[in-house]
């Protein structure tokens, strides 16, 4: 029996790394012998308690700007067999989230940092965090070749303490048949706010209302967390209202609630393909993409390098950043094709066997048990 223990935000926070966190907290405990500890990131946005399942346990908050706290996390994760420490800029405390290298410093338990960003054109700042926090753990977790190739070159990180272990996808994928619709959809899921980049999937809508019926663009998800809290829900209202300015707000649906999986699995069955529009040049992961692929959607994703990387063999099609137009086109070219959607579905199976969170959750505990750790502990 090994015992996990987790650093990161975790429900009911509702955030990418939170979610990716349980899904394998869960995924490693099922076995029925591996023991979970997690010790939640506070990232300042209020959330009611955990709820923890069988052989996880809860152990303490790590608040920013505390010392006590980051005495008190690193002790519980020490009383481990191994810590496993997500990391994102945005959830830790200090500039670039530098708090988190306090913390590693204090660890003594073999230790592994998974990194969901890796930046290809980071702030010296952003570089030197990111190199300390790899450097005070045993082994890095990327998800994606692109990840490990920057941190070799860039981050000056060997690559024999770099591990690629791909981003888990949940069961519900496998579930409900293709459902009927009565005009063709397009479908985006996630937490919103700037970035995401909808309002490009909205003015593409606008390039298509020739087509009829008319194409659905439907948009689920909350608003983060954080932008909120900063912004309000700004966002979301500016999307309605350029929906309306362009005369589609008819086919346009935004569905601000918290979708529980088997409504999700429902709404990704009925559609026809998945709109990934996101402004950013950089993002390393997406727990979206990964599910889009593995249940057999056909996607549509702008450049940043994780689509780049999974789609670039024929399991999607790529377009620019920011232009509406590219995006309309590709739109109505799967539209029209039918070979597309069944070529999607002829994958989904493997890729969601392979990705699965029990396969992953069985990748990391083979790292633990691995070279890696015996050396560590000798």
């Amino acid at each position: 029996m090994t015992t996990y223990g987790f650093l990161s935000t975790y429900p009911p926070t509702r955030c990418g790394l939170a979610t990716f966190t349980a899904a394998l907290v869960n995924a490693i405990s099922a076995n029925g012998s591996d023991t979970c500890v997690v010790v939640r990131v506070d990232d300042l946005v209020p959330a009611g308690p955990s709820l923890p399942g069988p052989r996880i346990r809860l152990a303490g908050t790590l608040h920013p700007d505390n010392p006590q706290s980051t005495a008190q996390a690193a002790a519980q994760l020490n009383r481990c067999d191994v810590a496993i420490v997500q990391h994102e800029y945005g959830i830790y405390g200090g500039p670039d989230g530098d708090q988190v290298l306090d913390l590693l410093a204090r660890l003594r338990t073999p230790s592994i940092i998974v990194l969901h960003t890796v930046l290809a054109e980071p702030t010296q700042h952003q570089r030197e965090v990111l190199m300390l926090a790899c450097n005070f753990v045993d082994t890095v977790v990327v998800m994606t070749h692109r990840a490990q190739a920057l941190l070799v070159s860039d981050y000056a990180i060997p690559a024999e303490r770099i591990q690629l272990i791909p981003h888990g996808v949940d069961p519900w994928l496998a579930g409900p048949e293709a459902v009927d619709c009565d005009r063709p959809t397009v479908l985006t899921w996630g937490l919103l706010g700037p970035g995401k980049g909808i309002e490009w999937g909205i003015r593409a809508l606008a390039e298509l209302r020739d087509l009829s019926p008319h194409v659905r663009y439907r948009v689920l998800g909350q608003t983060h967390p954080k932008v909120l809290r900063e912004q309000g829900d700004r966002y979301r209202s500016g999307l309605l209202d350029l929906a309306a300015m362009l005369g589609v707000s008819d086919d346009v649906e935004i569905d601000g609630r918290y979708q529980a999986s088997e409504e999700l699995a429902d709404a990704v069955a009925s559609a026809d393909l998945v709109l990934l529009p996101y402004d950013s040049i950089d993002q390393s992961t997406s727990g979206v993409l990964t599910e889009a692929v593995a249940a057999g959607k056909v996607v549509i994703a702008t450049r940043f390098p994780h689509a780049v990387e999974l789609l670039s063999d024929g399991r999607g099609l790529l377009v620019e950043h920011q232009n509406p137009s590219e995006i309309a086109a590709t739109i109505r070219e799967v539209l029209s094709n039918p070979s597309y959607a069944a070529a999607a579905q002829t994958r989904a199976s493997t890729e969601a066997e392979r990705n699965s969170w029990a396969n992953v959750a069985d990748r990391y505990r083979a790292l633990v048990a691995g070279p890696a750790r015996t050396s560590i502990s000798a």
